[in-house]
């Protein structure tokens, strides 16, 4: 049988997090996309706590117009600005099973435009 879209996503998240973990020196900022929004969170994994979370169901960024990779890029710019307010500069990124492309790929740029390194 062949696999689902999401089962294969799962297949290659599952792999990613083998390798892939946030410390509270160096914590994951993690990526969920849906059809219609896009969300972003920085996890300390030793210790199970979020750090910052952004999406763009934010009211700042809901309200801004535009395709949704432009959306993407400010969800990038949001998380990153609250990141580096909660004192965390260096991140691993976890593209969630997904290619970094399109709305992810955006994202990142974002984020490492707002001053985040990974």
């Amino acid at each position: 049988m062949a696999l689902t879209k999401n089962q294969r996503r799962q297949r290659i998240k599952n792999r990613i997090r083998k390798i892939v973990s946030g410390t509270e020196s160096r914590p994951r900022l993690t990526v969920f996309r849906s059809n219609k929004e896009i969300y972003a969170q920085i996890v300390d994994d030793v210790n199970g706590t979020t750090i910052s979370a952004a999406s763009s169901r934010d009211k700042d960024i809901s309200s801004a117009k535009g395709t949704k990779s432009e959306i993407a890029t400010l969800v990038g710019k949001t998380i990153a600005e609250r990141a580096l307010k909660a004192g965390v500069e260096t991140i691993a990124f976890d593209r969630g099973g997904y290619l970094y492309h399109g709305r992810v790929k955006s994202l990142a740029e974002g984020a490492r435009e707002a001053g985040l390194k990974f």
